[in-house]
């Protein structure tokens, strides 16, 4: 777990307490579970593809895969999330993106990961296929259909369109903060 200790120094001390209290106060097991995440995120009537997407970032940031999101590991994914490095958030979207694990990410997988996180922050500016269409178009250099990790984040680093875009899309940040603010709407009248 060293490896974190770059992103946890990136937050400033003083918020450590501020995040760690908000943490125990949602979860006072120290763990968060995917139903536990799912309820915090108000999941409930949400679409399969909204319900599939929350499901890979938590095991995206369950990183030691024990079915459990503990501090550190929250951590860790807010600081990547508000404070990472461009390689580190494209290789995150990837594993993110992959959803059968193959190594590879095609057209279905990124349309799917699209239309939910549109479900999500109810967002609708763009449709899915054009955003994905465009991604191909000037990223697929072969036109195999299919992008690996390498195409990818090298696609992305020389369009900076698509990685605002991308940056857009995947601002996590309304997520982060309804896990933040927690029940606390629940318990406002």
């Amino acid at each position: 777990m060293g490896g974190h200790c770059s992103n946890l120094d990136d937050i400033l001390e003083e918020d450590m307490h501020h995040w760690y209290t908000k943490f125990m106060r949602e979860s006072p097991s120290g763990l968060i579970t995917l139903f536990e995440l799912k309820t915090m995120l108000e999941m409930n009537g949400m679409t399969e593809e909204a319900n599939s997407y929350v499901d890979q970032v938590f095991f995206t940031f369950d990183m030691d895969g024990d079915g459990y999101i503990d501090f550190v590991e929250y951590i860790a994914a807010i600081s990547l999330l508000l404070k990472g490095e461009i390689n580190q958030k494209l290789k995150w979207y990837f594993k993110l993106f992959d959803q059968d694990g193959n190594g590879k990410i095609d057209k279905d997988e990124l349309e799917t990961i699209f239309k939910a996180i549109q479900d999500i922050t109810r967002s609708y500016d763009v449709p899915p296929e054009e955003i994905v269409t465009l991604i191909y178009e000037k990223i697929d250099v072969n036109g195999e259909g299919e992008l690996t990790l390498e195409e990818f984040i090298s696609g992305a680093r020389e369009h900076p369109d698509i990685m605002d875009m991308l940056s857009k899309m995947m601002d996590l940040t309304n997520v982060l903060e309804i896990i933040i603010r927690g029940q606390q709407k629940k318990s406002v009248n």
